[in-house]
């Protein structure tokens, strides 16, 4: 199919140069230098090989897409319960401490602030 394409598009471009070439009247032939009528030539049958190869073109058809098949199905197997004795909870005492501010007389000296720190 890309054959016939090249071919189809490479055969319209030759007929168009040839007809650019023999269809200019002498007057113009004098004026356009022969690699511009080249050029010309060229580029008007690449021109009309993308219109010829555009019109020739297939249909693409359309795009389906389909759902992803279900996943597998997942066996799970039951729990057996576990029992286990209960650790036994010792007894744990938390000292509670509190800091106590207080004044003791200084022989010689006076009133100082002292803190001691009593725990029950």
């Amino acid at each position: 199919m890309k054959i016939f394409r090249l071919a189809s598009g490479t055969a319209a471009a030759l007929a168009l140069v040839t007809g650019l070439a023999a269809a200019q009247p002498a007057e113009a032939r004098d004026r356009l230098s022969p690699g511009a009528a080249v050029a010309l030539g060229a580029l008007g049958g690449l021109a009309v090989g993308a219109a010829v190869g555009s019109a020739i073109a297939q249909p693409q058809p359309p795009v389906v897409y389909r759902a992803p098949p279900p996943p597998p199905p997942v066996y799970v197997e039951e729990r057996v319960p576990v029992y286990y004795e209960r650790p036994v909870r010792e007894r744990v005492y938390v000292e509670r401490c509190v800091t106590e501010r207080y004044r003791e007389w200084v022989p010689g000296w006076g009133w100082e602030h002292r803190t001691r720190r009593v725990c029950s």
